[in-house]
């Protein structure tokens, strides 16, 4: 969240997500590159406090938790959640768990990966994320996961001055586990290509950026170029296990910086009564360069996640 002279909250979909964390670290620690503890640790960083909920009577069958007294559990039955969802027989022959955990980003208009009509669907779209893991002995027993957020308020009294980074705090986070039908069909995106998309997307958002600047000093708005840097800064804390690709890791960075650039942009050419874009022409211009964006960084992540989750078993 970044404040500006106008007073307005702008909000980033920056690197990570809760999502990504949990499956990068999980398939990390399943193909023996990571500790538990690395995983309960990449997920602490989200919130200190979280759980995990069995949404109906299948997923508890598959997963061990709790039913019909349905309570939430600690973070450590996260771990027995997801030890139980690939299967007994899949965990003796490591190798076969390669694509069993997978990150789906849905959003209005596509929401691949995802099964029409069920719960699921729709609040892994409400969330705009979500983590499917599959069986590799029984599809039928797919189940997926969906991050549920509890916030603290943010005083007013307490916001950070004109032009600072200002997060309002993730005081819990928990975990709806939900039975599927079958297995889903994700769809492939190429790193290569991604990374190719992504070089030109990164010098239309600059030349966005650039047109919003031209109007900040006449109307005292924060650096724009000083606020993307400050949303960048918020989405590195969030480690990334060692196994993970250099071009993968790239390919996140720029996506993350095209993202934050989309949101300084939009953000500032919102704000009431804002002259920072000196005419209607040059707010056209910016607006033009930057719809088109959304997609490119969103098949850019997933591209790298994959690539990510895949190189876990490369050994």
């Amino acid at each position: 969240m970044i404040r500006h002279d106008g007073g307005e909250q702008l909000h980033c979909e920056i690197m990570w997500c809760p999502s990504v964390s949990l499956s990068m670290w999980a398939n990390a620690w399943l193909a023996g590159k990571a500790a538990p503890d690395d995983v309960l640790d990449a997920l602490s960083l989200w919130a200190p406090t979280q759980s995990v909920t069995a949404y109906d009577a299948v997923a508890a069958g598959h997963t061990g938790l709790p039913w019909p007294d349905v309570h939430d559990v600690g973070t450590v039955s996260l771990l027995q959640t997801l030890r139980a969802a690939v299967g007994r027989n899949a965990l003796s022959a490591p190798a076969r768990l390669r694509g069993t955990i997978n990150v789906v980003l849905p959003v209005p208009g596509d929401v691949r990966g995802l099964f029409a009509g069920t719960q699921f669907e729709r609040d892994a779209l409400a969330a705009g994320e979500a983590v499917i893991i599959t069986n590799p002995d029984d599809p039928g027993s797919a189940i997926g996961l969906v991050p549920e957020f509890a916030y603290s308020d943010l005083d007013e009294t307490d916001a950070a001055d004109e032009g600072e980074l200002n997060l309002p705090e993730l005081c819990a986070l928990s975990w709806m586990v939900y039975s599927l039908p079958g297995a889903p069909v994700l769809d492939h995106h190429e790193l290569g290509d991604a990374e190719y998309a992504l070089r030109s997307a990164v010098r239309s958002a600059a030349d966005a950026l650039s047109a919003i600047g031209l109007g900040s000093a006449a109307n005292d708005v924060a650096d724009p170029r000083g606020l993307v840097e400050q949303l960048l800064e918020s989405s590195r804390q969030h480690p990334i296990p060692d196994h993970a690709p250099s071009r993968a890791m790239r390919v996140l960075e720029n996506a993350a910086h095209v993202d934050a650039i989309i949101t300084v942009s939009a953000g500032l050419s919102r704000s009431p009564g804002s002259t920072v874009l000196q005419s209607a022409s040059q707010g056209q211009i910016a607006t033009d360069a930057l719809r088109p964006l959304t997609a490119v960084v969103r098949s850019a992540r997933m591209a790298a996640i994959t690539a990510i989750l895949h190189s876990a078993w490369a050994d």
